[in-house]
């Protein structure tokens, strides 16, 4: 009995739908991200000129260090604003737009130009991020927090795992160009995933 209950938290049958639809969407989105990781080392030193390590390093540094600043500022902003419906706002343009963004790494040719893609990447994840916790924290179901979070962390990183394999062999087998379109597309159906959560925010 406690097995098959545990089995269906893992399928999101037992949690409600506002949960259900933010562990999807990020399943989608940020399995997506995952299928660039095997491979953007290698596309920076394939498609960006004097592209190597150190530029990777760096690269990567600027998309942490600028989601990590704006996080705190972003989540004031937040929750300075009274009601849900900014959040859900916040949270599903920021998505969106994060999700367009590896659009850019098909045009760009420089180290600087990718060190902006990547700030540009970092400030809509910083974006992002609080208003996803927000909407998570207060929809939670209570006396299930663990398990749930459990859950999501779960299914996102297994999601993440497979599709990072699933990206290194799209890359290796038809290119980089192709599997940015698949990178996007899966991710702008996650962005979309999140609109039918409109309906439950709170009146306040």
């Amino acid at each position: 009995m406690k097995r098959s209950k545990g089995f269906r938290y893992y399928s999101l049958k037992d949690i409600n739908p506002v949960i259900r639809i933010l562990v999807f969407s990020d399943i989608l989105v940020v399995g997506a991200a995952a299928m660039l990781s095997p491979i953007f080392a290698i596309f920076i030193k394939d498609y960006i000129q004097g592209g190597n390590e150190a530029v990777a390093g760096i690269a990567v540094a600027i998309y942490l260090i600028s989601k990590s600043v704006l996080q705190i500022p972003a989540a004031a902003v937040i929750d300075k604003i009274k009601g849900e419906k900014d959040d859900f706002s916040m949270m599903t343009l920021f998505t969106l737009l994060m999700s367009l963004v590896p659009l850019l790494y098909l045009v760009i040719k420089t180290p600087a130009q990718l060190y902006g893609v990547q700030l540009l990447l970092g400030l809509f994840t910083a974006m992002t991020f609080p208003s996803f916790m927000a909407i998570f924290t207060r929809h939670i179901d209570k006396t299930r927090e663990g398990t749930e979070w459990g859950v999501y962390f779960t299914l996102v990183d297994l999601s993440s795992a497979a599709l990072a394999a699933i990206g290194g062999y799209i890359a290796y087998s038809i290119g980089f160009p192709q599997l940015i379109v698949y990178v996007v597309a899966l991710s702008v159906i996650g962005s979309i995933v999140l609109f039918p959560i409109r309906r439950y925010m709170y009146k306040r």
